[in-house]
């Protein structure tokens, strides 16, 4: 997860927040995190827990990789995604 302390003026540093929260700005992605609070996911268990689409759920799967907030690692032929930091979960109990 994107975490940095910001001063005045910290324009890359606001760049990275307003990155952050834009995971957390769509219906989908937030089910997708919701989904891995549980633990680690393959795509197919993604998409049975939401009810998205695959090619739906990749694409989402995507920018909260590309936000900082899932991680993946491809384990034989499946990715399976994470939770990059645990306050990510905190983040969604506060929400």
């Amino acid at each position: 997860m994107i975490i940095n302390t910001l001063t005045p003026g910290d324009e890359q540093g606001l760049n990275l927040k307003a990155k952050l929260f834009r995971g957390f700005a769509d219906p989908s992605r937030l089910a997708i995190l919701e989904a891995l609070r549980e633990g680690p996911r393959a795509v197919g268990e993604i998409v049975s827990a939401t009810g998205l689409s695959q090619p739906n759920a990749s694409n989402h799967l995507a920018c909260l990789r590309d936000c900082g907030l899932v991680m993946s690692e491809k384990r034989g032929k499946y990715v399976h995604y994470q939770l990059s930091d645990p306050r990510v979960g905190e983040l969604l109990t506060l929400a």
